[in-house]
């Protein structure tokens, strides 16, 4: 399995209101629930207004398009790095699994996930 690296810095963080969300942006995810609304975002586009803001992550994603029936792609992953003590952000999308690590965890993480098989782009 393929794991590409995302070449962008990147922020996790609450926003009030998703009008201060640049929509032309490059790269963001959104996610609004009864209780916030998230953002990830390259942290050069992160908006100026903020209720919480989370920067230093970096992030991979899963290349190619998973089929829904995959059964326990994220949870190894996931699984390997919590063993070598690595905590994760996951976002899915429709097609795939981004997780995002500390950026001081970033190349560790990579370099484990080498190491048990995976391809890193």
């Amino acid at each position: 399995m393929e794991l590409k690296r995302i070449p962008h810095r990147l922020t996790v963080c609450k926003v009030a209101d998703v009008s201060v969300i640049d929509m032309n942006a490059e790269f963001y995810f959104i996610g609004k629930t009864d209780e916030e609304l998230s953002l990830v975002c390259r942290t050069e586009d992160t908006p100026a207004e903020t209720i919480e803001r989370d920067d230093g992550w970096r992030g991979f994603r899963i290349q190619g398009v998973l089929d829904f029936s995959l059964i326990g792609i994220l949870s190894r992953l996931s699984g390997i790095l919590a063993e070598h003590k690595i905590g994760i952000f996951a976002v899915s999308t429709y097609n795939t699994d981004y997780i995002l690590v500390k950026e001081d965890n970033f190349e560790n993480a990579l370099s484990i996930l080498s190491s048990e098989g995976y391809s890193v782009l």
